[in-house]
């Protein structure tokens, strides 16, 4: 999408902010229905939002579809320092921005409560806090690329707690199961930072809460969205049973007739389950499945909520390079280093740690010592510099994968790095 066009910018000097996402909706090739259901809106709420001209908007729910669609903040009205910092999602603002925003976010999703009269109160409850909360979490989950999960972590936690709490004191059941949709987003994201701290028990603790959440909301395309976390994170950590028992039942809440972004997605997640149990041919037929339903979502409408990631043949090449690890194939991995290059250049630097050493891996199967602790190496920075206690783990591991006599300079300069890590 091109922002600088004249159309956008004569739309947003206007302060019709309804045409510019009519725009940007209409680029992405989404209906107002597809965008409502990824936003968890009405696809008249989106319909009212489009046409609703230079008029006064909701700002819960303008930040939430501009969030959505990637619109630059300054276009819908809210070029403050905070949406700028969401908006761009890297690493430019400084750690005193990310503690400014991280306090300011809280304090937006906090505000209905403190600066509504009553009946705007009664208001908000019925139509936008559910929608405000999810512009924080989805604010979180742009920074977690970008942030140690331990500054992330106790204000996720908060984040959830108040979600909580108003879903207890929510009016309607209407509203209640909106909002348990919101604390399974929220317990999943704790799962998922817990995971990255090296806290695997609480990790699990967490997903499965969100999977407890997604079930009290009847979603149950939520609901299979949070197994099939629960199953990465247990196919990831060795337990190759409880990650394949849990596809199942993933793939028991979707049905034969699932979408193909899902079916691709819990095949390559089943494909991981398959590796830690070390077998091998099962975990090829999972990639080849997965391969073929990457192909086919293109062909779909836009992936339906939360399925809202992308997920390409790129990504299957990824999880064989992970499995190749697992199961000790440095073919499996040579063979998709090409592939995956497009994951290599993500602005998702833990996330591109995490596959540099499982490369490193195969390069230590291949005998190739130099290349693979050089390797282990700078991604074993990126997770000192993230305090990622699952990469420093992951390093651990790779270091355990080489048993040789004397070991050589390379490997002895990472076991000098590795000592004395304690996170």
């Amino acid at each position: 999408m091109n922002w600088s066009e004249q159309a956008i910018r004569d739309a947003a000097r206007a302060g019709d902010y309804g045409r510019v996402v009519k725009r940007a909706r209409t680029a992405a090739n989404l209906s107002q229905g597809q965008l409502g259901e990824a936003c968890g809106m009405s696809q008249s709420a989106i319909s009212r939002l489009e046409g609703r001209g230079a008029g006064s908007y909701d700002t819960a729910q303008l930040s939430l579809v501009a969030a959505q669609l990637q619109i630059p903040p300054h276009l819908v009205g809210m070029a403050d320092h905070t949406a700028a910092i969401v908006a761009r999602g890297d690493g430019n603002g400084t750690d005193v921005e990310r503690r400014n925003f991280l306090g300011g976010v809280a304090a937006v999703a906090a505000a209905p409560a403190f600066s509504m009269a009553p009946t705007q109160q009664a208001h908000a409850a019925r139509t936008g806090q559910a929608a405000t909360l999810r512009v924080a979490t989805t604010a979180f989950r742009r920074l977690d690329g970008t942030t140690p999960s331990r500054q992330l972590v106790d204000t996720v936690l908060s984040h959830l707690k108040l979600t909580q709490s108003i879903a207890q004191n929510a009016e309607s059941e209407a509203e209640r199961t909106r909002l348990s949709a919101v604390g399974s987003e929220v317990a999943s994201l704790a799962g998922w930072l817990h995971w990255d701290m090296g806290d695997n028990g609480s990790a699990r603790t967490w997903y499965g809460a969100s999977i407890k959440a997604a079930r009290r909301a009847a979603n149950p395309l939520l609901a299979a969205y949070q197994l099939g976390s629960l199953a990465q994170f247990e196919a990831h950590s060795g337990n190759a049973a409880q990650g394949l028992g849990l596809i199942q039942s993933a793939r028991n809440q979707l049905g034969p007739n699932m979408p193909a972004i899902a079916d691709a997605w819990l095949s390559a997640v089943e494909a991981l389950a398959h590796a830690a149990a070390g077998a091998e041919g099962s975990a090829d037929q999972a990639l080849r499945a997965a391969a073929r339903r990457a192909q086919q979502i293109e062909q779909e409408d836009a992936p339906p909520w939360p399925w809202v990631f992308s997920f390409t043949e790129t990504k299957v090449a990824a999880t064989r390079v992970s499995c190749g690890a697992r199961l000790g194939l440095p073919r499996w991995i040579a063979r998709e280093q090409d592939s995956t290059s497009a994951v290599m250049n993500t602005g998702h630097e833990k996330q591109r740690a995490l596959l540099q050493l499982d490369m490193a891996s195969g390069h230590v199967a291949a005998g190739r010592l130099d290349g693979a602790f050089t390797m282990a190496a700078r991604a074993l920075e990126v997770g000192l510099r993230y305090k990622s206690g699952r990469i420093v783990e992951r390093a651990r591991a790779v270091r355990r994968s080489y048993s040789g006599p004397t070991p050589p300079k390379v490997v002895r300069d990472f076991d000098d790095r590795l000592h004395g890590v304690f996170l």
